[in-house]
């Protein structure tokens, strides 16, 4: 794995969603490095993309209530545990589970390996609300994926916060998840 800066010199073997991804952080004028790799499925992958990257990559969960009539992203660091009953409380929303596959593609344009907060600049109307761990915050920088799985992220924290949330139109809320 080698470390780029921006994004890639060609697209044309790229998803829609990933080079959307790119061009939207671009337009902002987010700065960010980006290293492309197999679909990390075991810890020891994620490791090795953490250590080219030097920056943890947050955990991110696509839940909803029973009903899936409210989704939520969650960004956590990757060695808490998620507890639901932890979280539950903490946003008022009772039987809190994974969404569906279906839905993550509909709102956040998106497959399961590859949630992200990049996710939130395709959804226009507002749907999913994001959660986010105070510790992910206290981070000067956060990993993620571009929408896919074959390729990961740094970005400085505050430029998701100061510049990505405001221009998908998304807010968030901070919550304190002890996941011991």
């Amino acid at each position: 794995m080698e470390l780029y800066n921006g994004r890639p010199d060609h697209t044309e073997n790229r998803l829609s969603r990933e080079v959307r991804t790119y061009d939207f952080l671009d337009s902002l004028g987010i700065a960010y490095q980006r290293t492309d790799h197999a679909p990390a499925d075991n810890m020891q992958a994620c490791n090795e993309i953490d250590a080219v990257l030097d920056v943890v990559i947050c955990k991110n969960l696509f839940l909803c209530n029973r009903q899936r009539t409210s989704f939520y992203l969650l960004m956590m660091p990757g060695d808490k545990k998620f507890k639901t009953k932890e979280l539950s409380a903490q946003i008022n929303s009772a039987r809190l589970s994974f969404a569906e596959p279906e839905d993550m593609l509909k709102y956040l344009d998106i497959e399961p390996g590859a949630v992200s907060i990049m996710g939130l600049m395709n959804d226009k109307d507002h749907v999913v609300r994001l959660l986010i761990d105070e510790d992910v915050l206290k981070g000067e920088y956060l990993g993620c994926h571009p929408c896919v799985c074959t390729s990961s992220l740094k970005m400085k924290t505050a430029d998701v916060i100061e510049k990505f949330l405001p221009a998908t139109g998304h807010d968030y809320q901070t919550v304190h998840l002890v996941g011991e």
